[in-house]
Order: C-alpha cells, then sequence, then structure tokens
C-alpha cells in the first residue's frame, strides 16, 4: 500500500530549522522529542479541522423503464410486479465554513446537485440540515446555510499570491471516511482548459485528493483557505498527484453575487479571443509582449463594440490586472458585474491605449425553467439547438429535456418542444421568456411548436 509522509524532504540542519521557523510564525509552538525541535502541521491543523464539514445528501432519481410496463393489460398478462419508479441516492462529500455569524459554507455545485435533503456535520459531531444560498455550475461552486452557534470559520487568504513550490495542506472527506488531512505542494498555478468547468483558473496541487475530498479545503502553512478541492485526473478515479482546487479569491468573488442575488450575473464584453501566439506579437507589432488575448471579432452593439475596440486590438490588462490569456481574460469578465466600469489597456498598431467599457449582461444559453417560474420546474429551456428541425425557421426558446412528472411535465411539455410565446407575447430568448412570466400572476399560457404542427398549454 502506497503511504506518503506529511513532510517528503531530505534537507540540512539549516533547512529544517526554517520550516520549524515558518510553523512557529504561524502562531504555534512546534513539538518536540527530549530537546529536539520536530516540525508538524499539527498546531495549525488543529485549529482549521473544526472549520470543515462533511456534507452527505438525499436525492431521488427516477428509474426509467420500458413503456410496456406501464401498459396494465401487459403487466396482469405476463404478471409482471409493481416496480419501484424511483431509487433514493446519497452522496459524501466536503464543505468549509466561510463566514462563521452567518452560518455560510461553500462547497462544490456538484457535491450538491439535485438534492433533496442536505445534511452538514461538523467536527464536533453537530448535524444541521443545510439550505442552498445559492450555486454556479459553470465554476462549481454552491453556498449553503446552517442554522447553527458557536462556529469556526478558515480565514481566507489572497491567493492571487501563492507561488508554485509553496506548501499546502488538503482538508476533506475522501471515501466518507472522515476528515483527513493530506499534504503537498502547489505544482501549477492558472490551469486551464481541461474541460471539468465552464470557468477554469486552477490550484494544481499533489496534496492527495480523492472521491469525498470535493468542496474541502485547500490552506497554507498559516491555515488560511487558498482554494477549494474540486477535481483530480487519475486513470483509477483515484488520487495520483495532480488535484485541482479553484482559487479562494476566484470563489470568494462568486459568494458575493450568491449571497447578492443567488446566482453569478456574468458580464460580457462581447469580443470573440485568442491566445498571442509570437506568430502575431509579430503581425500586430507588439514587441516582446507574449500574454495578453487578441481581439478576433466584435460583436456588434456590444459592450466592446460600444468602447471603440476593433479587430486586432491586443488586450493587455483589465483594471490594471495583467491579462495572461484568453481564457484568463474570460474569467476575469465573467466574474464582473453588469454594468461594472473596467479600464482596458490594449494595444493598437504598436502603440499603447486605454480604453472603458461598461459590462453588459450575458445572455443566458440555457437553464432550469423552475427559476423562471415554479409552474416550469423540471424543464431546462435554452436556445434553439442547430440540429433541431425548426432552426432557423421560427424564433423561440427550445425545450432541452422535461423531467418525468414534474410540473412542467404534467401541464404537457415535452423534450423538443420550441416556446414562441408566453401569455401571448412572442418570445426570442430567455430573457424574453423571464420578463414575460414576470407579468403573470394567475398561470402561464404557452404557445409551442411541436413537429410541425402547435398548441397552447395552460399552466396553473
Amino acid at each position: 500500500m502506497f503511504r506518503r509522509s506529511v513532510w517528503r524532504f531530505i534537507a540540512p540542519a539549516m533547512g529544517v530549522f526554517m520550516m520549524t521557523l515558518s510553523v512557529a510564525q504561524a502562531g504555534s509552538v512546534p513539538a518536540k522529542i527530549g530537546d529536539e525541535v520536530v516540525p508538524s502541521l499539527a498546531p495549525m491543523v488543529s485549529k482549521v479541522l473544526p472549520g470543515v464539514v462533511n456534507i452527505s445528501t438525499r436525492s431521488h432519481i427516477r428509474v426509467e423503464e420500458n413503456p410496456l410496463f406501464n401498459d396494465p393489460f401487459f403487466r396482469h398478462f405476463f404478471n409482471v410486479p409493481s416496480q419501484p419508479q424511483e431509487r433514493e441516492e446519497q452522496s459524501l462529500g466536503s464543505g468549509v465554513i466561510v463566514d462563521a455569524d452567518k452560518g455560510y459554507v461553500m462547497t462544490n455545485h456538484h457535491v450538491i446537485d439535485k438534492a433533496d435533503e442536505i445534511t452538514v456535520t461538523l467536527r464536533d459531531g453537530r448535524h444541521f440540515k443545510a439550505k442552498v444560498v445559492g450555486d454556479d455550475p459553470e465554476s462549481d461552486i454552491a453556498l449553503l446555510h446552517i442554522d447553527a452557534k458557536n462556529l469556526t470559520a478558515v480565514p481566507l487568504a489572497d491567493s492571487d499570491k501563492l507561488q508554485v513550490g509553496d506548501f499546502v495542506v488538503a482538508v476533506g472527506n475522501p471515501f466518507g471516511l472522515g476528515q483527513t488531512v493530506t499534504s503537498g505542494i502547489v505544482s501549477a498555478l492558472g490551469r486551464s482548459g481541461l474541460g471539468i468547468e465552464g470557468y477554469e483558473d486552477f490550484i494544481q496541487t499533489d496534496a492527495s485528493i480523492n472521491p469525498g475530498n470535493s468542496g474541502g479545503a485547500l490552506v497554507n502553512l498559516r491555515g488560511q483557505l487558498v482554494g477549494i478541492n474540486t477535481a483530480i485526473i487519475g486513470p483509477s478515479g483515484g488520487n495520483v498527484g495532480i488535484g485541482f482546487a479553484i482559487p479562494i479569491n476566484m470563489a470568494g468573488d462568486i459568494m458575493k453575487q450568491l449571497v447578492q442575488y443567488g446566482e453569478v450575473r456574468r458580464g460580457r464584453l462581447g469580443v470573440y479571443i485568442q491566445d498571442v501566439t509570437p506568430e502575431l506579437a509579430k503581425a500586430f507589432d507588439i514587441g516582446d509582449i507574449k500574454k495578453g488575448a487578441v481581439v478576433a471579432q466584435v460583436v456588434k452593439g456590444s459592450a466592446a463594440d460600444k468602447a471603440g475596440l476593433k479587430v486586432g486590438d491586443v488586450i493587455v490588462s483589465v483594471n490594471d490586472r495583467p491579462v495572461v490569456d484568453s481564457t484568463d481574460l474570460r474569467n476575469q469578465i465573467g466574474l464582473m458585474r453588469v454594468g461594472q466600469e473596467v479600464k482596458l489597456e490594449i494595444i493598437r498598431d504598436g502603440k499603447h491605449k486605454t480604453v472603458k467599457a461598461s459590462i453588459a449582461a450575458a445572455q443566458e444559453r440555457k437553464m432550469q425553467a423552475g427559476k423562471i417560474n415554479d409552474l416550469l420546474s423540471g424543464a431546462e429551456l435554452g436556445a434553439i439547438q442547430e440540429d433541431h428541425p425548426l432552426y432557423g425557421r421560427v424564433e423561440g426558446v427550445e425545450v432541452l429535456d422535461v423531467e418525468q412528472d414534474s410540473k412542467a411535465w404534467n401541464a404537457g411539455l415535452r423534450k423538443g418542444d420550441v416556446i414562441v410565446s408566453v401569455n401571448r407575447e412572442p418570445v426570442k430568448n430567455l430573457a424574453e421568456v423571464k420578463q414575460a412570466a414576470k407579468k403573470s400572476h394567475n398561470g402561464l399560457l404557452l404557445n409551442v411548436r411541436r413537429g410541425e404542427g402547435a398548441l397552447f398549454l395552460l399552466l396553473n
């Protein structure tokens, strides 16, 4: 069985002394064996553990079955016994108390996704039912609230100051074992393009992270939260020394919006961008600059268009923060609030310029319709997909999915339907569906295109 010691290094006496000093500076007295000082993470970890919680969820999943089993004659003739139409699923994860006074617990979206019941278990054994304040699938962050007293929060660090090689400690609930502590270093920063989440700016670490660690804490040697453990890369689903955490600065910005709105309202600049390459740097006469994002297209009428951005501009900083690449720019803009003023430093024709833009609302591509109106619960709506038979022929919003026996399903909505009007108001996108639905107090009247036909559905 592979085992990993807390400290994996070979160092002279001075190295041991310096490591001991760093722990002592955290406000703790190192352990001793006789007169010999022995480096230990125990004093720091003891302060962090009360702020890391175990999360368990229960959800009910509908079991798909052959339509014949729903036929009374078929069931009677073949003596088919009654089958349960749903099963209960349980899952385990971790979370971090980030505000002790308000009872806020941060975790991953995928830990609590579709959960009917969420239970938070504290270090001292207390159990609390948790409510979801808000969640953001794009960044995989969720914020929970528990009604509890005498909580201990993990203090937040400035993750922008993290460096490759810094020692870090991961705390979580791997495989449901209970609180477990592992250590390692920061292996890399700014990892993106992994396809794990919509917005990626991961801290990579070799501190052991396994299933169940999701939502747990990644802390520095001062016991400060630097990241939320989220994902691993491993051929067997277990740890092989490549784990990823969401930087706490990014998670903290998301938390502020979840507290205020219950969701993340992402901004939109209105540009299509790509990374700066040596060839593009030469073509656009930007000298030795190797970082930034090249504007490949400007959307007409967008914030970028109104600000005067042009194709070929190279965006090198946002509000004086350098832009590393196109993914970094997307993350920075995507976490800004609608209406926020932003200062962009660009290079155009070899000259530096500064332009200001007002961030616009990002057009949503899909969403759970229950957030629009409870009568639509169970349906997922979005833009009409290119492979839909009505794509390019009608304007409206497609029903991307419908859960069986949900309110939307029982009202008659089906996957593939295209909603062309709500309460007799034509709708072209999700924003217009929201607007039309808000005006209704006695139900929703939907005009739906299904195949080559059309029908009205009344939801009340």
